[in-house]
């Protein structure tokens, strides 16, 4: 067993890099950062598939106190996204343990220390263990049954050996990652069958890239940057009015919508298709300026009847006809809601996190569970947004989490108390009933049962405000 460690953080993602950045620059030495994979990154890691890149403009996606000075593109690709995290990482001397996936981490009450086991049989101990796992890494498959012989593989988990060009391709799933790598796909293969369950609300992302002057004078004027970032924040964060507070304003993007759906799907069929029948903003909107126009090519289909099952030789609709193809590639998103899997976390008692979060996880601020003293989550339940950048919600809970991190000097270990996590979480779903993702539809930020599990139901800026310090009235604090 090695000496007790201070602080250890699970990912190294945007969450666990900067919080480990943050805990640095707060004074705290001792910082662990565990990462079960070969390098950095997080989702900029794995997902690498042709035209991966960001729906929130690259100035605001970047932190605070290191923001990024050499963007090439209004919104930033996969590949700048990884390197600067990678710079951020190395300015800061952060250095994670890659391969080191947890399998366990139980609370020890009578030391005030969790015990840490990884999968390689390494044991840690600290006193405050933060899971900084995400929501969109442990990605969703079909659950038809698969026969298919030919290469397969999750747009997460891109196999560039396999060579789409000239192929008959299958792409299952019209989400986030599917309508960047569609358009590319569709420019190689030979055919492509896009199956889509339910149309998506697709807007302009009006993406162009930097000229060369913007470029230099956005790198030696730091004011311009600062006014740039203040500028996107404002104008997103005005977004979430017709999310969280009057989401009949979204009757006014959606017809926006239509009409530029109208210009751009000629075709009456596809466009009625491509129409969603639910409220804009129930599911998440997606941004792009080429997967209509690729959908209006002579090569690419679009398949609406239900997928039965996967033959040897391609794609069974309910329909029964068949689609051979080559390949498939899943778009099918993530398992979003098992938010510290696959480890298992035990708390007091030995109870587990999957027991305490079997009616749909909560926690209190999305950061602290009741029940699991010194224990504290980035980008947790009821964190995600639907109109700004993550970043600003992750920055909000570092400074809470240091503030934790402060208390644990004077304190043995500090656990919210359930009344308290209980109250805000009951308040937190009320709220929900005046916002947009309640409005009829189903999506993933809900729970089977109705339980809305992901994202915030209010502004940032009022987050930022409730996290500003913790509050040693709402945890019980043992000496």
């Amino acid at each position: 067993m090695s000496e007790p460690l201070s602080i250890v953080i699970v990912g190294a993602g945007f969450g666990g890099i900067g919080m480990a950045i943050r805990l640095r620059r707060a004074g705290v030495r001792d910082v662990t950062v565990l990462e079960k994979a070969g390098d950095l990154g997080g989702t900029w890691r794995d997902n690498v598939y042709p035209g991966a890149s960001c729906d929130i403009p690259s100035h605001l996606y970047s932190f605070s106190f290191e923001r990024g000075r050499d963007w090439s593109r209004r919104f930033p690709p996969q590949e700048e996204i990884l390197d600067y995290l990678r710079a951020c990482a190395a300015k800061y001397g952060i250095e994670p343990r890659f391969g080191s996936e947890v399998e366990e981490a139980a609370f020890d009450e009578e030391h005030g220390l969790w015990r840490i086991r990884t999968t390689a049989g390494d044991e840690l101990t600290a006193r405050a263990l933060v899971a900084a796992c995400g929501q969109l890494n442990r990605p969703a498959y079909p659950d038809q049954p698969n026969a298919f012989a030919g290469p397969a593989f999750h747009s997460s988990r891109w196999n560039h050996d396999c060579d789409l060009t000239g192929k008959r391709v299958a792409v299952v799933g019209t989400g986030a990652s599917a309508i960047q790598f569609v358009p590319h796909v569709a420019e190689r293969a030979a055919r492509v069958h896009v199956f889509q369950r339910t149309p998506p609300y697709v807007i302009e992302k009006a993406d162009r890239p930097y000229a060369p002057w913007e470029r230099r004078l956005l790198r030696w004027a730091p004011v311009l940057r600062t006014l740039s970032r203040a500028n996107l924040y404002t104008r997103l964060e005005a977004r979430g009015l017709g999310f969280v507070t009057a989401p009949r304003l979204m009757r006014l993007v959606e017809r926006a919508f239509r009409r530029r759906l109208a210009e751009q799907v000629p075709d009456p069929s596809l466009r009625a298709a491509l129409t969603p029948a639910y409220v804009m903003g129930c599911k998440r909107i997606l941004l792009s300026d080429d997967y209509y126009a690729a959908l209006n090519r002579p090569n690419v289909e679009l398949v609406t009847t239900p997928i039965d099952r996967f033959s040897e030789q391609g794609v069974i609709t309910a329909d029964g006809r068949e689609y051979p193809v080559d390949a498939v590639i899943y778009g099918t998103g993530f398992r979003t809601q098992a938010f510290v899997a696959p480890m298992t976390v035990r708390g007091l008692g030995g109870r587990t996190l999957d027991e305490a979060w079997r009616g749909g996880a909560e926690a209190y601020l999305g950061i602290a569970v009741s029940g699991f003293p010194n224990l504290f989550l980035l980008y947790g339940p009821n964190t995600n947004l639907g109109h700004n950048s993550i970043i600003y919600m992750l920055e909000s809970q570092f400074n809470y989490i240091v503030g934790c991190v402060r208390a644990l000097t004077r304190a043995r270990y500090i656990d919210v108390r359930a009344d308290v996590q209980n109250a805000f979480n009951q308040a937190l779903q009320r709220r929900f009933r005046h916002t947009v993702w309640t409005s009829g539809c189903r999506s993933w930020y809900m729970t089977a049962e109705g339980k809305m599990v992901n994202n915030w139901p209010g502004h940032t800026f009022a987050y930022r405000r409730a996290t500003r310090r913790p509050d040693p009235r709402d945890f019980r604090v043992r000496a």
